[in-house]
C-alpha cells in the first residue's frame, strides 16, 4: 500500500493507584528516563504527523514532561477505548494509520511499531492490528484467536475463555494500529455491557470481524511488551533496560567487567575500548570518549570525558564536569561544573567545583576549591602546569597563574601570579621537651585523683 499518515496515540491517563504515590504512574522513571518519555522516543523515531497523550484531570505535570505534543483528558476512568476516544477532537477527520500505545509500557521498540504500521498497509487491509506476545505463562492474559486464514478472529479475556481458547499461547499485548477511516465509528461502537461498565478496547476486534473487516496480528517479545502497575513491577522493567542498554554498549566497543553491577542511563554514550570496571552508576547526561578507564565504583552525571582519560576508584563526577584527554580523576575526588583540562592530575581525597584546571596542572590531596559564601557560587582559576600542594583551600573567587606552585597546607585567598610560589600558613615553631613535660604533668594529676 502507498505511504500514508500516521498518527499516534499514547494513553497516560491511569492513576497507578497500585504504585502508592504522589508522582503519575508514567513519569515514574526507567534508565534515568520517565516511562511515557520512552514510548515517545520510540514514536518520535517513525517521524508521525500526529502525535496525542492522553492524559486525567490536573495531571499537568504529565502535559508538562510530553510537552510539546498535545494532551487529551479524559475526564473519567472508563476504560481503555473511553480513553482513546477523548484523543478524537485532536484527530478529526484523520484517516492515515493510527498506532495506540500505553505510557506505562516504556520498552517498546521502534521496529515493533513499524511493523504494526507495516502490517496495517497490507494488501489485505485489515481494520486493526494487535500486538500479541508469547509469555512463558500465559497466566491471565487475553488470548488471541486466530481464523483458519491466520487472521485475528477475536481476542477472548482470560476469565470468559473456554479450555480449548486457555491452551492458546499467543496473547494480547494491549498495542493496536488501526485504520484512522473505520478507527473512529470502530471505537465509537464499543459498549459496557460489562461488570466493570467500562468501554474496552479490545472490544474492536470483533466488531470488526462482525462487519466483515479483517485483523491480523503481530508478534513481539514478551520482554518488549512489559507494563508497570506497581514498585516491584518497575524494578524489573528497569532490569530488562539494563540488560539492553549493557549489550549495545559492549556490541558498540565498550568492556563492562561486571555487567549487572553496571547501571547506565538510556542517554549514556561509552566509546570505543572503553573500560567499566564494577559497580559504577552512570546517571542521566554522560558521553565517554574513546580509550577511557573508569575504575569500580564511580557516580557519574551529566558529564563528558575525553579520551584516554582514567577516572576512579570511587570517583563522583557531577553535572557540568568536562574531563579532558589523558586527566587522571582518582579515588575519592568529586568534579562538579569544573573544566579539567588535558593531562591533568587530581589523583585523592579532592573536591573541584566551579573551577578551570589548566592543562597538566596537578591538584594534591585534600584539596578544596571553597565555592560556596553560604549565599553565592564564585570560580577557581588554575592555571596550566600549576602544582597545588596537599590539603590547600583555594578560596574563591581566585585564580592561580600557569606553573604557580601553591605550598602544601596553604589557605589561597588572593591571585597567584604565573610561576610563583604562595605559602599561606603559619609559621612552624618547636618547643623543645615540651611534650615529654606535658605528658608527666598529666599522669601526676591523674595519680592524685587515684
Amino acid at each position: 500500500m502507498a505511504q500514508r499518515p500516521l498518527a499516534c496515540v499514547i494513553l497516560a491517563a491511569g492513576k497507578g493507584t497500585r504504585m502508592k504515590s504522589d508522582l503519575p504512574k508514567v513519569l515514574h522513571r526507567v534508565a534515568g528516563r520517565p516511562m511515557v518519555g520512552h514510548v515517545l522516543a520510540a514514536v518520535k523515531a517513525l517521524d508521525p504527523d500526529h502525535v496525542v497523550v492522553v492524559v486525567g484531570p490536573g495531571m499537568d505535570s504529565v502535559a508538562a514532561a510530553v510537552a510539546p505534543y498535545p494532551t487529551a483528558v479524559q475526564h473519567e476512568q472508563r476504560g481503555t477505548a473511553d480513553a482513546v476516544r477523548a484523543a478524537f477532537g485532536l484527530l478529526e477527520g484523520f484517516t492515515g494509520d493510527v498506532i495506540v500505545l500505553y505510557g506505562d509500557t516504556p520498552l517498546v521498540t521502534p521496529d515493533t511499531l513499524r511493523a504494526l504500521v507495516q502490517a496495517r498497509r497490507q494488501a489485505a487491509d485489515p481494520a486493526v492490528v494487535v500486538l500479541g506476545m508469547r509469555p512463558d505463562d500465559p497466566g491471565a492474559y487475553g488470548r488471541l484467536i486466530l481464523n483458519a486464514r491466520g487472521g485475528l478472529e477475536k481476542i477472548v479475556e482470560y476469565l470468559d475463555a473456554s479450555e480449548q481458547e486457555r491452551a492458546v499461547t499467543l496473547c494480547n499485548a494491549g498495542l493496536m494500529a488501526f485504520d484512522g477511516a473505520r478507527m473512529f465509528d470502530l471505537i465509537g461502537s464499543v459498549g459496557n455491557d460489562n461488570a466493570k461498565s467500562e468501554y474496552y478496547l479490545t472490544d474492536v476486534v470483533q466488531i470488526a470481524r462482525r462487519a466483515g473487516m479483517a485483523c491480523a496480528v503481530v508478534e513481539a517479545a514478551p520482554a518488549e511488551v512489559v507494563g508497570v502497575n506497581s514498585r516491584a513491577e518497575l524494578a524489573e522493567v528497569e532490569k530488562l533496560l539494563q540488560r539492553r542498554l549493557r549489550k549495545a554498549a559492549m556490541d558498540n566497543g565498550a568492556t563492562l567487567i561486571d555487567p549487572d553491577s553496571t547501571f547506565l542511563s538510556v542517554d549514556t554514550r561509552l566509546g570505543r575500548d572503553v573500560v567499566v570496571g564494577p559497580g559504577c552508576f552512570f546517571g542521566a547526561g554522560v558521553t565517554v570518549g574513546d580509550r577511557v578507564e573508569i575504575k569500580p565504583y564511580c557516580h557519574l552525571e551529566g558529564v563528558r570525558i575525553d579520551s584516554g582519560a582514567v577516572i576512579g576508584p570511587y570517583a563522583r563526577l557531577r553535572p557540568g564536569a568536562e574531563i579532558g584527554p589523558d586527566v587522571h580523576i582518582g579515588n575519592f575526588v568529586e568534579v562538579k561544573n569544573a573544566v579539567i583540562e588535558a593531562g591533568a592530575k587530581a589523583n585523592h581525597l579532592t573536591y573541584i567545583g566551579d573551577a578551570r584546571v589548566g592543562a597538566k596542572a596537578n591538584i594534591g590531596a585534600g584539596t578544596i576549591t571553597c565555592n560556596y559564601d553560604g549565599f553565592s557560587k564564585s570560580r577557581t582559576e588554575i592555571g596550566a602546569g600549576a602544582f597545588i600542594g596537599s590539603n590547600s583551600a583555594l578560596v574563591a573567587p581566585v585564580v592561580i597563574g600557569d606553573g604557580a606552585i601553591v605550598g602544601a597546607g596553604s589557605v589561597v585567598t588572593m591571585a597567584v601570579e604565573a610561576d610563583a610560589l604562595v605559602v599561606a600558613r603559619g609559621s612552624q615553631k618547636a618547643y623543645a621537651g615540651w611534650a615529654q613535660r606535658f605528658r608527666e604533668r598529666k599522669q601526676n594529676e591523674k595519680a592524685k585523683k587515684a
